[in-house]
């Protein structure tokens, strides 16, 4: 599961979200930005960098990792670049601090012996997610952090209830790339279903799916004139197919393409509950 890509979307879309983590967070902590930069000679890639506002006042700049395999030679790495960098950008920045996002303390380089100056001050901050507290009570941001980590068998009921969240908390708007995150989440940690099934799985309806939105750009870009309908009625096939595990009939698509756009929106929710092809003909009758 590649987690690193999923942490850094979401500093990308909220940079702020590193310093919830933080016992002491920078008062501009909103002005950050995220970014990554390169370190010359040796050369580094650092991936993971909250910049500070360009203003008159140098301020602090924030190094982060996200490790969730055990790697012996973390903080030999981290160390070595921040500090370069620091060097590089003496007369930028102010001050420096390293933030390192664990799963669990059992992932941690074990031999840190030679850093325990840092360990032990305020340069290093050390995040286990699994410490942070129940993800129901977290902060919307740090619950999907926390999301990461859960298990498989407990992962779709804890999604499910994020996005019920979203739906109440995060206006319209942005609510769409919150949902999206979650998705994704869930797609790396069940890798043996498609994207459809997860949002099958997951009770997304029809219009917050990337793949309608997907099929509506694909219509667009290729210059056929598919309105919202025909659109719909492909993505209802398409989610019928992977719910079912066979081909729907002719027949059975025809019919589906002739209902109303209303009609299809409610069995965009209904097909969640469908085991066979005798649930979905019964519930095309009842229309």
């Amino acid at each position: 599961m590649r987690r690193d890509s999923i942490f850094y979307k979401l500093f990308q879309q909220s940079p702020s979200l590193l310093f919830e983590l933080l016992t002491n967070p920078p008062a501009n902590a909103d002005n950050y930005r995220f970014d990554s930069v390169a370190v010359k000679e040796p050369k580094f890639e650092i991936d993971g960098v909250f910049l500070p506002p360009d203003t008159a006042d140098a301020g602090v700049v924030y190094f982060s990792e996200v490790q969730f395999q055990r790697d012996e030679m973390l903080y030999e790495r981290l160390f070595a670049e921040s500090l370069l960098y620091f060097y590089r950008n003496r007369m930028r920045y102010s001050d420096w601090q390293a933030v390192v996002i664990y799963p669990s303390r059992s992932t941690e380089q074990s031999n840190s012996y030679p850093y325990r100056a840092f360990l032990n001050s305020e340069q290093l901050y050390r995040v286990y997610l699994d410490e942070l507290g129940d993800i129901r009570e977290l902060p919307l941001g740090l619950a999907l952090m926390v999301l990461t980590t859960i298990e498989e068998d407990q992962a779709p009921e804890e999604a499910r209830y994020l996005l019920s969240r979203t739906y109440q908390e995060v206006p319209e708007v942005s609510s769409r790339a919150i949902i999206e995150l979650v998705t994704t989440i869930m797609v790396y940690k069940f890798e043996q279903l498609s994207r459809a099934e997860v949002e099958i799985m997951l009770g997304i309806t029809l219009e917050q799916t990337r793949v309608y939105r997907e099929i509506k750009e694909e219509g667009r870009q290729e210059g056929r004139q598919e309105g919202e309908q025909e659109a719909t009625v492909k993505l209802i096939v398409r989610l019928l197919t992977k719910r079912l595990g066979q081909e729907l009939s002719e027949e059975m698509q025809a019919t589906i393409s002739h209902l109303p756009l209303t009609v299809l929106e409610n069995l965009s929710v209904a097909l969640l509950d469908f085991t066979s092809l005798a649930d979905l003909q019964a519930w095309l009758d009842a229309q």
